[in-house]
């Protein structure tokens, strides 16, 4: 079973570099996954959360 729990950028953006905020404070110590997309790359990976 796969929940999102937040998602932090959704739509197109220009070459460049951005910075974004992840407040973590609403969830609890864990693993969690994070994919990222771009174009036709797509890559999930794996981050621990230690409070």
């Amino acid at each position: 079973m796969v929940n999102e729990i937040l998602r932090l950028v959704d739509g197109y953006k220009p070459a460049g570099n951005y910075s974004n905020t992840f407040d973590t404070s609403d969830l609890s110590s864990g693993i969690y996954f994070y994919t990222i997309k771009s174009g036709k790359f797509i890559e999930t990976r794996k981050m621990l959360l230690m409070k």
